[in-house]
């Protein structure tokens, strides 16, 4: 199995946070693919319109770059591609970063933005939520040689730190059931395994999906631990009123009945995902 040690880690770091520190919020990845699709009869129809989409391309499975060609790659990257396979739209992504990413969108600065957003009721005043589609779990990220605990509720009983994104649901979560000063956030989770890895936290606070790409790449140094910790849905947010909302539900629906969610979730959520190295 090829694993993902701490030099090839940092190594990707470097990679992508190259990546977004010269062009913030610019496009820096042509899409995947591009809908040439013909317009279907009962379906919508966009018209080959254009839908600029945030990404951070820090956060896999969903999004990320890969080091040999330079290009971002992903669920979210692949997922778009096959909602405007079904609308005639062509995806445009843009990296941006994590923090400051809902409020562009709710400024209007993208169209759309994907990035494993939880739905949550304060971030649906800001902005417009596609339906969920994905249930995902919280889980405990840990060296794969630690014993002192196996759960979050054993974790909360000890004294140790606990890394996570500032920012994001699972930091919400963190706070929830630790006092703050044993939280340390970072600004993107790689920095936060990295750290974990290093041995400067004792855990972190991640999306299961997530947890599990990085475990797939690094199993002989991390693990999951616990039962899932909360259960959240997640969905693409719109700047409000945006009249993309429905039509990207109208092609959720039809990518999740004719079995292409199932597939895409498969690629990246199962256990034979791994990151290009």
């Amino acid at each position: 199995m090829k694993r993902l040690n701490v030099v090839a880690l940092l190594s990707l770091l470097l990679v992508v946070l190259g990546a977004c520190g010269a062009e913030s919020a610019t496009p820096t990845t042509a899409p995947t693919t591009a809908s040439t699709t013909a317009p279907v009869a009962g379906k919508i129809d966009l018209g080959g319109r254009e839908v600029s989409i945030a990404v951070e391309n820090l956060y896999p499975p969903f999004n990320y770059i890969n080091p040999q060609t330079g290009k971002g790659e992903g669920w979210d990257y692949d997922a778009w591609a096959a909602i405007c396979a079904e609308l005639n739209c062509k995806p445009v992504f843009k990296e941006t970063s994590w923090e400051g990413m809902i409020q562009a969108v709710g400024n209007g600065q993208f169209d759309a933005a994907a990035d494993g957003i939880t739905i949550t009721p304060e971030r649906a005043e800001q902005v417009a939520f596609s339906d969920g589609y994905i249930q995902i779990s919280q889980r405990l990220l840990v060296r794969n040689d630690e014993t002192r605990f196996t759960s979050m509720d054993e974790f909360a009983k000890t004294e140790f730190r606990l890394g996570t994104q500032t920012g994001t649901s699972n930091y919400e979560t963190a706070k929830g059931l630790l006092d703050e000063a044993r939280i340390q956030g970072f600004e993107t989770f790689p920095f936060a395994v990295a750290a974990l890895i290093n041995g400067d936290v004792d855990a972190v606070i991640m999306d299961e999906t997530a947890g599990q790409g990085y475990v797939g790449n690094n199993s002989d140094q991390l693990k999951l631990v616990g039962d899932p910790i909360k259960s959240d849905q997640l969905g693409f947010i719109f700047p409000k009123n945006s009249d993309l909302v429905e039509p990207v539900n109208a092609a959720l629906k039809a990518l999740r009945e004719n079995g292409k969610l199932a597939e895409l979730e498969k690629k990246y959520f199962g256990p034979d995902f791994k990151l290009p190295e």
